[in-house]
């Protein structure tokens, strides 16, 4: 009995083992050799760059793949960024984002042996002015295909159209990459179920807009930004049907009228071609005495047309857009008079921005006035605005508000400042821009309660009053009270955990000293406290912070010496520093000189501009005199480096030193007491385009370094100062009048009316 119900217990066993094992799945097939191979010889065809943290911030781009943990003893199925078939094996996707591939891909890769692939992603890597091979045109089962980011150039292939399973295609920021005409309607024609396509940064310069009108009717997203689009926007490019997101920012020499198709009418006709019969809506419902409703395109949610140069008036019809989330027409050359009210219908709008267009925006009715409250980002600069829209009442989670530039006049309404049930500004707003108004009245305390608050720019107003203290120990980065009435002091407490980076507050009636609690604000950029009446000795505590650049003292009352730094390296990173119209003493300060690192051999192969936060686009303003005039910059480039020290009573001789700082624009140090010679060093300051040295007690001959060197040099002043021989003469220098020698009784020569004996002939 006992062996009978073991050998039972036994097949009992054998049963579910065998039952089991028809159940389980069986193991994935392991990667094909010639695959894994072809993977090994492709990473092994490039170097690599440690860049990878870099991409992943810049782009806001996770866990990038990395080839180099690719391995031969392990199955290449289960390599970074490989993806294969689960029944075939055969690998479909690659993606190597940011994977730190540097290097020319060449038309025998192995890469393009692996013709199974429906996923190629090689974006944001370096592969170093390579040509987009026709060889891609081998990928008969492609679906997705990115090469954005990458550093391709050349013209893209005809091959593309070969994908013609294409569902996505982005070759965006490949700066030299350029599509044709010719090649781009064949490809457009064959690319029939594309629905993204990312063109961005991709020069379209030759290719004709008209060829918008062969995208493939799925398309879904298609962004054509900043690829240098020329000629008239098609009427149709909106009448996609699918249409979800579209972007064609960026294109300056891209014009016309805004695009007037009536979107919310677009099935009048129904074409039944195949069976020869058309069919006339409209028309059948009149017949039919009934009513049909008008087919509606409401697809587009994403609509960007900034920076452009298209004109006309703005199309109704995009009020009827109901699922549209942003809507960013700025920069244009549109003309129109809207209603706040018109805007009311897009119930899921979340970002408007319609600045700079000659658009005026009106209130209908005190009572009727609404805005979408899910708008979280409203820029209405320069729209018109003559009164505070009572529809931003209803604004609970807005985020970035600007109405600069408008003509709202009188005091700011006690509304905005409330803190009951709809405080406008909302807690949650970062941004804040009522700058350039003709605004009066005060700044309220209970602006204080915006604790996410990052930018306030109240600037070129007419507001009075204090500065409410509490702004100074505030979540602010930017602080902008600039041209404005307001008296008492600056906010004495700065805190240490401080993130503040601008700090205008030029042009106001402030008094008082300098807060020294400014030490604690480790990223400030950009101090402006010009034109006021400060006073005190100089602020030498901000010699230590690492990230100023810019120091705007002028115009106040500080007196007393400067240029005994208190730290090794002071003002390491400094581009600007005015110190004009104030009352100070002494030496030129050398040792200062001596470090303005940020002044020495200072280069870029760009245009760009200091910008306060990391956050938001907010370009630092500024105040400077240049050339002889004064100016109110709107941007500052980076490379304006400029020193003025001028209409203070400064003594001593200019130091040689300055000569180092060669990446100077501009060099003011006229209207003091400086005597001496002019140091022949100057003319290493081969960047200058302004020199001002009048007014002073300067003796001696003008340096010839100064006319052979300074070839850049548009404006020179060296008038009233005891200067004697021959002005120095080249082509430069031979533009400058009378007016930048005059009352130095000892020069001589052109082009004065004095002219040189032999004595001081060379």
């Amino acid at each position: 009995m006992g062996l009978f119900s073991w050998l039972y217990s036994l097949i009992i066993l054998f049963f579910f083992f065998f039952v089991t094992s028809l159940s389980s799945p069986s193991p994935p097939p392991l990667c094909h050799p010639h695959e894994s191979s072809a993977l090994l010889h492709f990473k092994n065809s490039f170097t690599f760059y440690n860049d990878t943290f870099f991409c992943m911030v810049a782009y806001r781009i996770n866990n990038p793949n990395n080839t180099i943990s690719w391995n031969k003893n392990m199955d290449c199925c289960r390599w970074s960024g490989v993806t294969c078939d689960e029944v075939t094996a055969h690998i479909i996707r690659l993606d190597l984002t940011c994977s730190g591939l540097q290097g020319i891909l060449h038309s025998n890769n192995s890469l393009f042996s692996l013709v199974h692939l429906q996923s190629l992603i090689l974006s944001h890597n370096d592969f170093d002015g390579s040509k987009i091979l026709s060889q891609f045109g081998k990928f008969s089962n492609m679906v997705h295909l990115d090469l954005s980011h990458s550093y391709f150039i050349g013209q893209a292939p005809l091959e593309l159209s070969h994908l013609s399973n294409l569902v996505t295609l982005d070759l965006s920021w490949n700066d030299g990459l350029k599509l044709e005409t010719s090649s781009w309607k064949r490809t457009v024609a064959n690319l029939t179920n594309l629905k993204e396509l990312f063109l961005s940064d991709v020069d379209m310069s030759s290719t004709s807009p008209d060829s918008f009108m062969n995208l493939s009717t799925s398309l879904t997203s298609l962004d054509l930004s900043w690829s240098s689009l020329q000629g008239e926007l098609p009427e149709n490019v909106l009448s996609l049907p699918n249409l979800q997101q579209l972007d064609l920012s960026r294109n300056p020499n891209l014009n016309g009228s805004f695009p007037q198709y009536n979107w919310s009418n677009q099935l009048k006709v129904l074409n039944l071609s195949a069976s020869g019969v058309v069919i006339d809506l409209p028309h059948l419902c009149r017949k039919l005495n009934g009513s049909i409703q008008e087919f509606q395109h409401n697809s587009l949610e994403f609509l960007k047309l900034s920076s452009n140069n298209l004109q006309g008036s703005f199309p109704r019809s995009i009020f009827q857009q109901v699922n549209l989330t942003n809507l960013l027409l700025s920069s244009n050359n549109l003309s129109d008079v809207l209603q706040f009210d018109h805007f009311s219908k897009l119930k899921n709008l979340q970002h408007l921005d319609l600045s700079d267009n000659s658009l005026s925006l009106v209130s209908n009715s005190k009572n009727n006035d609404t805005l979408p409250n899910t708008l979280s980002e409203l820029y209405l600069s320069s729209c018109g605005i003559s009164e505070f829209p009572y529809s931003l009442r209803g604004l609970e989670i807005l985020i970035y508000l600007d109405l600069s530039n408008n003509q709202i006049e009188g005091s700011v309404p006690k509304w905005l400042w409330n803190v009951g049930h709809l405080p406008i500004p909302p807690p949650k707003t970062m941004l804040f821009s009522i700058s350039n108004n003709t605004l009066d009245g005060e700044i309220s305390h209970l602006i204080c309660n915006l604790s996410l608050l990052e930018v306030l720019d109240l600037s070129n107003n007419n507001l009075s009053g204090n500065i409410p203290p509490c702004l100074g120990n505030s979540s602010l980065s930017v602080l902008d009270l600039h041209k404005n009435k307001l008296h008492g002091i600056i906010p004495s407490h700065f805190p240490k955990e401080s993130i503040l980076r601008d700090l205008n507050l030029n042009e106001n009636q402030l008094e008082g000293s300098l807060p020294k609690s400014l030490f604690n604000c480790k990223e400030l950029e950009f101090l402006d406290i010009g034109n006021n009446k400060i006073n005190g000795s100089f602020p030498w505590w901000l010699e230590s912070l690492p990230n100023l650049q810019a120091l705007i003292l002028r115009s106040n009352r500080f007196q007393g010496s400067i240029g005994n730094p208190k730290v090794r390296h002071p003002f390491q990173n400094l581009r600007i520093m005015d110190l004009s119209g104030n009352e100070f003493t002494g030496h030129l300060p050398q040792k200062y000189f001596e470090n303005f690192v940020g002044m020495m051999n200072a280069t870029s192969n760009y245009l760009s501009y200091m910008q306060a936060t990391s956050n938001f686009t907010y370009y630092e303003i500024s105040l400077l005199t240049i050339k002889g005039n004064y100016i109110e910059l709107e941007k500052i480039q980076t490379m304006l480096i400029v020193i003025d020290f001028s209409r203070n009573n400064f003594t001593g001789e200019i130091p040689k030193l300055v000569g180092k700082l060669n990446s100077l624009k501009g060099l003011n140090f006229s209207h003091n007491k400086i005597s001496g010679n002019i140091p022949p060093s100057l003319g290493n300051l081969t960047n200058l385009e302004w020199l001002d040295l009048s007014s002073n007690e300067l003796a001696g001959k003008i340096p010839w370094q100064l006319a052979a060197n300074l070839y850049q040099l548009q404006f020179l002043n060296l008038s009233v100062n005891q200067l004697e021989g021959l002005i120095p003469r080249s082509r430069q220098f031979d533009i400058f009048t009378n007016d930048s020698y005059k009352k130095n009784f000892g020069l001589c020569g052109f082009p004065i009316s004095e002219s040189c004996n032999e004595d001081t002939t060379p």
